[in-house]
């Protein structure tokens, strides 16, 4: 409500609400009735009644202004989360993004750039296409110092890597992911 407030005070520039995480919650019972709010493409404008007065300038009945934009971000690799649901999944277009080396580049170090270009080899040379969506995001490699960076890939890395080996989300290509965590702790 705070987002479309604010987006409906200055209608003449978009506005931006980023939902991170948006497969953490139950969506469907969070949105509720708003949820009829996110049609694509709608016929007319569409408003919801409200069970309470909500003051300026709502008061009983919600609506998303045109300016307002959604956008959700989620991980599909944590798999202990929830996929969002169907009803949700439709009102919203999907864009996988991968990992970025340019990224890495800048704002990592020498040794974030090797190990993420090792591990995306060993992804590309001998995953599966539905473990693609594993592959650990460039975020794990962003660290300038390269002391603090070798410590961050063994205790932040690693881990994750070793969990993906444990739930055998990785068993198709097990031995080249033990390889490279080996490589880790040479660092």
């Amino acid at each position: 409500m705070e987002a479309a407030k604010e987006s409906l005070a200055d209608s003449s520039k978009p506005y931006l609400l980023h939902i991170d995480e948006i497969n953490r919650a139950d969506l469907g019972k969070v949105l509720g009735e708003a949820i009829y709010l996110l049609e694509p493409k709608p016929e007319r404008p569409r408003k919801v009644d409200l069970a309470y007065d909500f003051g300026d300038p709502f008061h009983r009945t919600f609506c998303l202004p045109d300016n307002l934009h959604i956008l959700g971000t989620m991980n599909n690799a944590d798999r202990s989360i929830a996929i969002v649901d169907v009803a949700v999944r439709r009102r919203f277009a999907f864009r996988s993004l991968w990992p970025n080396f340019a990224v890495v580049r800048e704002f990592g170090c020498k040794s974030t750039e090797v190990a993420f270009e090792k591990l995306v080899s060993i992804f590309v040379e001998h995953a599966p296409d539905e473990a693609f969506e594993l592959v650990p995001g460039h975020s794990y490699f962003l660290e300038k110092d390269e002391q603090l960076a070798r410590r961050d890939l063994k205790t932040s890395l690693a881990p994750l890597l070793r969990e993906y080996l444990a739930q055998g989300y990785v068993s198709g290509f097990s031995e080249p992911v033990r390889g490279y965590l080996q490589w880790l702790e040479s660092l």
